[in-house]
């Protein structure tokens, strides 16, 4: 055999070892819809208290990358918990 044989044959082990883990990806990825579209993950809260507790948890991830100071997260916070802001107007 030659070394365009050899090419070939290094060529179509690649492409057969390709579509392999490309159908296993798309398989994976199967399940996962299926599983969701069946209602597997867990339902936001309802009623009032959703928006407010994910805009909490948004306005705590600001303050823990630091975009936010001490002073800003307290304000904030307590504009969503619906009390007036303790340092002065906005």
């Amino acid at each position: 055999m030659g070394a365009w044989g050899w090419f070939a044959m290094s060529l179509t082990a690649l492409v057969v070892w390709g579509l392999i883990v490309v159908a296993a990806v798309l398989v994976v990825r199967a399940f996962q819809r299926e599983g969701a579209s069946r209602g597997a993950a867990p339902a936001p809260p309802a009623g009032p208290t959703a928006p407010a507790a994910g805009a909490e948890t948004l306005l705590a991830q600001r303050y823990a990358r630091g975009e936010i100071d001490d002073e800003e997260y307290a304000r904030r916070l307590s504009v969503l918990r619906g009390r007036a802001a303790e340092s002065g107007p906005r």
